[in-house]
C-alpha cells in the first residue's frame, strides 16, 4: 500500500477528531479490492460514527482517487482483536497476549502466539510457551489482540 493512501486516510480520519489505528488493502479474485479502515475514540466507536468517517473518507478519496479501479470501503473499529500496526501500538498493548503473523518464516513457522512485552529498538519481544521471540517490526506481516474473556464466577 502507498504511504500517499495511508497519509491521506490518517489526515482525514485524525481531522474529524478520531483516533487512525490502521489501514488494511487487499485485492482478492472474487470479492475485488477492500480498503479497510480501522478508529477508535475515547468510549469506543459505534456505528455512527463509522457511517460518518465512511462518508468523509469517500467524499475525499473521490477527489482525490488513489485507488485505481473500483473498491469497497469498509470502516471499522479495531474490535476485541484489536490489529497492531505501529511500533506505538506494541508499546502501549504490552502485557497482552498477541498473536503475531511474520511476513517470512522463521525456522519454518510464520504465525506465533505469545504474551506481548514490549519493543526495544524497533523489535517485537514476545514471550512463547517456553521461549523468547525477537523480531522486526519489519518483518510483521499482521498483528492482532486475542480477546481474553473474564469468567463471572459461581457456579452452574
Amino acid at each position: 500500500m502507498s504511504s500517499d493512501l495511508e497519509r491521506l486516510v490518517r489526515d482525514t480520519v485524525e481531522s474529524m477528531r478520531y483516533e487512525f489505528v490502521g489501514v488494511e488493502l487487499s485485492s482478492r479474485a472474487k470479492t475485488g479490492v477492500l480498503l479497510r479502515v480501522y478508529i477508535d475514540k475515547e468510549g469506543g466507536v459505534d456505528v455512527e460514527d463509522c457511517a460518518r468517517v465512511s462518508r468523509q473518507l469517500s467524499a475525499v478519496l473521490d477527489v482525490e482517487d488513489p485507488i485505481a479501479g473500483r473498491y469497497r470501503l469498509e470502516v471499522s473499529s479495531p474490535g476485541l482483536d484489536r490489529p497492531l500496526f505501529e511500533k506505538a501500538h506494541f508499546e502501549r498493548f504490552a502485557g497482552h497476549r498477541i498473536k503475531l503473523v511474520l511476513s517470512a518464516p522463521l525456522e519454518g513457522q510464520r504465525n506465533f502466539k505469545g504474551v506481548l512485552r514490549g519493543v526495544e529498538d524497533d523489535e517485537v519481544i514476545l514471550d512463547l510457551e517456553d521461549e523468547q521471540l525477537v523480531v522486526p517490526i519489519g518483518d510483521i506481516a499482521a498483528a492482532r489482540l486475542i480477546p481474553e474473556f473474564q469468567g463471572r464466577g459461581g457456579s452452574r
